[in-house]
């Protein structure tokens, strides 16, 4: 089958869910499971002076497991991360709480019910101590989380230049403070995990992850085993976001399947996964621009104050790339950054779907809203002013980023045009004038992001079958992504064969040699690219294996890509189909020639671009905001499946426009979770999100032979500075110069009753 690349392939996954025959962790059978139940603590602060368990370990086939128990210390984080050892996690808590939903105890049952009834016969007696939730409080040290450290700061980065050195000679100079409120993943399906140990030793663990050879490897380290006796299975997972990967929970359940012998199984409720699943964002970023009255930037600077939650790990390294990409995407000449990481009595701050990137995006977008407002231009106009041009690429910023490709400008010519935006403003203009009640903003945002940008390289197998057809290897791993579609459209393109004779395997660390997992948008930049490297060199192991076999030049044999069948140039009735060429193989025994193994790498992470055109209408007299339309063009080079690309885009803006106007993880000052469920977190269902008009672009980049770039966190970057940036701007005639996400309801009937008409 030629040319399927870029066509509207209906997803092959889909008949399966739909059905509801999804293979999902907590419908797997397991025969002879014992239920894991975690005891954890519901209160953020505290000395643990005793726990009794007495209660609970006579029940009846219930054993209970302490940190005295459990042969477990601490959760070790990778080195780079420069991490106090002292402030990692332990895996269950013996001396100090330090968050609600901590764990306390671990209680196996033979129900799930049981083993929530003996949940509540284990007593702890708690020394309450203060709580300390805001960042801006914990950078105080008045209440210290740690004390042997006498501080809660984590790591720091002092800036590069002064501000008299960055701002000196500017004409004008705009200051505001943005900040990124903690949300939560809020994945379908909660995490569940099961693990169980075969005669021979050997633990196999079934996580709802995204990450299952990188889970191997973190279990095997943890429990001291050799990798090679841990087996990951991934099965469908319900979503990840960036949330699931290898956590404390994993590993406690896996340690207990060695001890007993026995299968453990988890699934935690929706509650427990909204206090005890990392957050993410939690940034406040103050930030300063500067530069001349014609609309130049000179100067921009961001003061990072990040909440990495009780036990610091991946959310203390997500500011360096919110630090990296603080340029956006315009050409800034001078550029300083300082960032404080902070442990708060909170949930543990870990990825969330751009993790670091959106932040950056949220605070440069706002503050050329706020320049051009300084400055009396439109929004529009002082973004071009700045813009990095497309013959500056490749191009180096100034915070340390190496865009690869972009047009920055052609992204806002089409949004706007698209949206109409002349008669957008002329609309906005009319209702001002008339005094109505119900006042149009508009928003913008033009935004480029980092995808793989830890530059990692990713596996690819492909063997063709004794019946022809193909079965690709991935350790590239969907929940959600589409990757059994996407990446047999590249595999069947390649190798001329329709998309339903080609078979993706992944998540399995037994039938997948490596890999790296799903995240940060790198699945098809180089797990694509991996796959369709590997069907390149198997097609030509084939041409040569048809030579052989028909007696002819290697040099002479083509594929023709649209029967699927090898023949000599010119001569077309002599040649194999490719079941002919693998019935001949296996007939002689030699199937095993066609198949290859390869890794991909790119030589620099990709940068995703694009820019959103957001209109809101706000009620001044009960501050209401609604979303009326959203226009997205999102530019991540070749687009192998257009359905599955509008897909990731309309979730991508789904959550960004979710943390503009309604989602924020909120706590009582004593570190009490006020959002523990979906009846008090604030998560937007269809009917508050309008119909997303997707407007297409393709800037393909160099970096790989796809010319493909993530979009798995495009949408969710551009959107929420759009939505943000259109409420603010709905309220000018009201003198409102900011509002804090999520701005919606009270928050905006405050802002418009405590500024008064200009």
């Amino acid at each position: 089958m030629a040319n399927v690349i870029g066509q509207r392939v209906r997803r092959k996954e889909d008949p399966r869910f739909l059905k509801g025959e999804g293979r999902y962790v907590d419908n797997m059978p397991f025969d002879d499971a014992l239920y894991l139940t975690y005891v954890r603590s519901p209160i953020a602060h505290a000395r643990i002076n005793s726990i009794d368990v007495s209660q609970a370990r006579a029940l009846p086939n219930t054993q209970v497991f302490t940190a005295d128990d459990v042969e477990l210390d601490k959760q070790p984080l990778p080195p780079f991360m420069g991490i106090d050892e002292r402030m990692y996690r332990p895996f269950v808590a013996k001396d100090t709480v330090r968050f609600a939903g901590d764990i306390v105890a671990c209680i196996l049952t033979e129900t799930k019910e049981a083993g929530e009834d003996a949940a509540e016969m284990v007593f702890v007696d708690y020394e309450q101590l203060p709580a300390v939730t805001d960042p801006r409080e914990a950078v105080k040290d008045e209440v210290v989380l740690f004390p042997e450290l006498g501080t809660n700061v984590a790591a720091k980065r002092p800036p590069e230049q002064s501000d008299e050195d960055l701002f000196g000679g500017c004409e004008a100079v705009v200051e505001g403070t943005l900040v990124s409120q903690r949300m939560a993943s809020s994945a379908l399906e909660p995490r569940a995990a099961a693990a169980s140990v075969d005669g021979n030793g050997k633990l196999t663990a079934w996580l709802s992850t995204q990450t299952p050879h990188q889970d191997r490897e973190g279990i095997a380290a943890n429990l001291g085993m050799e990798p090679q006796n841990v087996r990951v299975v991934g099965p469908d997972v319900g979503g990840g976001f960036g949330a699931k990967g290898l956590k404390v929970e994993d590993i406690l359940l896996c340690w207990l399947a060695r001890k007993t012998g026995r299968t453990i199984r988890w699934v935690e409720s929706r509650s427990e996964n909204m206090v005890a699943l990392d957050h993410g964002r939690a940034m406040v970023i103050d930030f300063k621009i500067g530069g001349s009255r014609d609309g130049k930037v000179e100067a921009f600077r961001m003061d990072i104050l990040s909440d990495a939650g009780a036990y610091p790990g991946l959310g203390s390294f997500l500011p360096n790339l919110t630090g990296m990409m603080a340029s956006g995407v315009y050409k800034i000449p001078k550029i300083g950054v300082a960032v404080t990481t902070v442990t708060t009595n909170t949930t543990t701050i870990g990825a969330f779907r751009g993790a670091g990137r959106p932040e950056a995006t949220q605070a440069v977008e706002r503050a050329m809203d706020m320049w051009a407002d300084e400055l009396g231009m439109d929004p529009a106009e002082v973004r071009r002013v700045n813009f990095i041009q497309p013959d500056d690429f490749p191009f180096t910023t100034a915070s340390g980023a190496t865009y690869d490709i972009g047009d920055y400008e052609g992204a806002l010519d089409k949004v706007m045009q698209s949206a109409g935006y002349d008669d957008l403003r002329a609309e906005q203009q009319r209702r001002r004038d008339n005094g109505d009640s119900k006042q149009l903003g508009i928003g913008l945002s033009v935004y480029v992001e980092i995808t793989n940008g830890l530059g990692e390289s990713e596996f690819g197998a492909v063997r063709i079958t004794k019946d022809g057809e193909a079965v690709l290897r991935t350790g590239s791993f969907s929940h959600g992504q589409g990757h059994e579609t996407t990446f047999a459209m590249i595999v069947a393109e390649r190798l001329g064969m329709p998309v339903e004779k080609v078979s993706v395997i992944k998540g399995d660390t037994d039938e997948v040699a490596r890999g790296t997992g799903t995240y940060g948008s790198k699945s098809t930049q180089i797990g694509g690219a991996a796959a369709g490297q590997a069907s390149e060199e198997l097609l030509e192991k084939a041409r040569r294996l048809v030579a052989d076999l028909i007696e002819a030049s290697p040099d002479d044999i083509v594929l023709d890509a649209q029967q699927g069948r090898f023949h000599v140039a010119g001569a077309p009735q002599s040649g194999l189909s490719w079941g002919e060429l693998a019935a001949r193989l296996d007939n002689d025994g030699r199937l095993q020639e066609l198949s290859v193994e390869t890794d991909f790498k790119a030589d620099a992470p990709s940068f995703p671009f694009g820019a959103h055109l957001a209109v809101v209408e706000v009620d001044t007299e009960t501050g209401a905001v609604q979303i009326l339309r959203h226009v997205a063009v999102d530019d991540a080079g070749t687009v192998i499946n257009p359905i599955v690309a509008d897909g990731q885009v309309h979730g991508g803006v789904a959550t960004g426009i979710a943390q503009a106007l309604y989602e924020e993880v909120m706590y009582s000052e004593d570190g009490n979770p006020v959002t523990g469920s979906f009846v008090g977190y604030a998560f937007p269902s269809a009917a508050e999100i309008p119909s997303i008009e997707r407007v297409e672009m393709v800037t393909p980049t160099p970096l790989n032979p796809l010319g493909a770039k993530g979009i798995g966190e495009s949408g969710t970057i551009g959107a929420t500075p759009a939505v943000h940036n259109a409420v603010v701007d709905a309220l000018k005639p009201y003198g409102v110069k900011n509002i804090d996400m999520p701005a919606n309801g009270e928050r905006v009937w405050n802002a418009i009753n405590g500024s008064g008409r200009e």
